[in-house]
């Protein structure tokens, strides 16, 4: 499997914290909080938007973290869907449908990313764990960065 710290330093991952984050933040509006089904079910598709990242990245394999990128990337969609529920409810504004919405996408695109990445390594190694790729992250365009180049204290290239 394709080495990598810990799945705070993804990006993806990053993502979609701030995301679940969003998320709580919306269904704290009055309306939203007292329609419980939904309150609930978006809270828990976008918390496991961030979870399964996270359980992914210590699955053992590639082709098992990819399982659950793909899981997480499904509950980014569902949290997509929701928020035009909680639109058409008018627990939410458009603007803020729209801000969640970018997010869940960003968090998907990059997800995309990871994924695209790790099926190339499985090509590359037939599923092997690595230890070339040892000191290798995903940056924000989904490129692999160097470890060795990227200034740990403050995430920036030296």
């Amino acid at each position: 499997m394709t080495k990598i710290r810990r799945f705070e330093d993804l990006i993806c991952w990053q993502k979609a914290r701030v995301l679940a984050n969003t998320i709580y933040g919306l269904t704290c509006h009055p309306q939203f909080s007292k329609d419980f089904k939904l309150r609930d079910q978006i809270l828990d598709a976008a918390g496991s938007v961030m979870h399964n990242i996270a359980e992914g990245c210590d699955a053992g394999t590639d082709p098992e973290f990819i399982r659950f990128l793909k899981m997480a990337r499904r509950s980014g969609s569902e949290v997509q869907s929701e928020l035009y529920l909680a639109l058409d409810r008018k627990y939410i504004t458009e603007t803020e449908r729209q801000q969640a919405y970018d997010q869940a996408d960003e968090a998907k695109r990059l997800i995309n990313g990871l994924i695209a990445y790790l099926r190339k390594n499985i090509q590359n190694t037939a599923g092997k764990i690595s230890d070339q790729q040892d000191d290798y992250i995903i940056d924000a365009q989904g490129d692999l960065a160097n470890l060795e180049n990227i200034d740990t204290d403050d995430n920036q290239s030296v």
